[in-house]
C-alpha cells in the first residue's frame, strides 16, 4: 500500500507539471521529458544525480520496511514457550525456539539464556549488548535516507541557479527579447528545483514511516527482556 501510494503520489506530480509546462496558447506544449531534454548540460547532470538519489531513497524505504516488519512479527506466544521450557529445566529447546524465530527479541532471549547460572546483572548486560547490536542493524542506511531528504532540495535549488544564471547569459547576447523566450529559460530551471522537492518529499515520508516502525521493534525488545529477567527472578522470590 505504501509503495502504490507513492507511485500514485509521483503520477499526479509529474502530470500537474506536464499541465503547467504547457500552458502557452502559441506554442505546442512540452512533456516533462522534452522540459527535462531541454535543459542545459549542467541542467542534466543535476536531473540525473536526483534520479539516482530517488532511486536510492525508494530502494532504502523498501528494504528497510521488509526488515524492519520481519523484525517486529514475533509469535505472541513466544515467550510462553520459553518460559514453559525454562520452567522445566529444558534450556535446549528453548535455545532451539529462538534459533528458529529470525528476530532480534530471539536472539537477544538465546544470549539470556547462554549465560543463565551467571549473576543477573551479567545476564541483564549481555542481554543489552546483544540489543545494541542489534539495534545499529535496524538502523541501517536511515541516516543516509535523511541526508537524502535534505541534500535532495539543495541539489535542486543548485540547478535552478546554475540554469538561470545560464538564461540570463543567453538573454544578454540576445537581440530580441520575448516573454517566451524569458519564461521558457525559467521554467526550465524551476524543474530541477521541483524534482529535488518530490525527491525530498518521498525520502522524509518514508524515514518517517520508518522511524515508526522501528519504534515500535524497540519497544518489543525491551518488553521482550523485561519479560526474560522477569522469569529468571520468578524461582527466587
Amino acid at each position: 500500500m505504501m509503495l502504490q501510494s507513492m507511485l500514485s503520489s509521483l503520477f499526479l506530480f509529474f502530470q500537474l507539471v506536464e499541465d503547467a509546462a504547457g500552458s502557452a496558447p502559441l506554442k505546442e506544449r512540452e512533456s516533462l521529458i522534452d522540459i527535462i531534454l531541454g535543459s542545459s548540460t549542467s541542467g542534466l547532470i543535476v536531473m540525473a544525480i536526483l534520479f539516482f538519489l530517488s532511486i536510492g531513497a525508494v530502494f532504502i524505504i523498501l528494504e528497510r520496511y521488509m526488515t524492519l516488519s520481519r523484525a517486529e512479527q514475533v509469535d505472541q506466544n513466544f515467550m510462553n514457550s520459553i518460559r514453559a521450557s525454562v520452567e522445566s529445566g529444558n534450556i535446549q529447546a528453548a535455545k532451539a525456539l529462538c534459533q528458529s524465530v529470525d528476530a532480534p527479541m530471539a536472539r537477544m532471549v538465546e544470549k539470556g539464556l547462554d549465560r543463565i547460572g551467571k549473576p543477573l546483572d551479567d545476564i541483564n548486560k549481555a542481554i543489552e549488548n546483544i540489543g545494541n547490536l542489534e539495534l545499529l542493524k535496524l538502523e541501517k542506511n536511515l541516516s543516509t535516507l535523511a541526508s537524502i531528504s535534505g541534500i535532495a532540495p539543495m541539489i535542486g535549488l543548485l540547478g535552478t541557479v546554475i540554469g538561470l544564471i545560464i538564461a540570463f547569459q543567453d538573454m544578454t547576447g540576445a537581440t530580441n527579447i520575448t516573454p517566451q523566450t524569458l519564461s521558457s529559460g525559467i521554467y526550465h530551471a524551476l524543474t530541477a528545483t521541483a524534482a529535488g522537492l518530490l525527491v525530498s518529499i518521498i525520502a522524509m515520508f518514508g524515514y518517517n514511516v520508518l522511524v515508526s516502525k522501528l519504534d515500535k521493534v524497540i519497544f518489543k525488545m525491551e518488553n521482550t527482556a523485561v519479560q526474560f529477567m522477569d522469569l529468571l527472578q520468578e524461582p527466587t522470590r
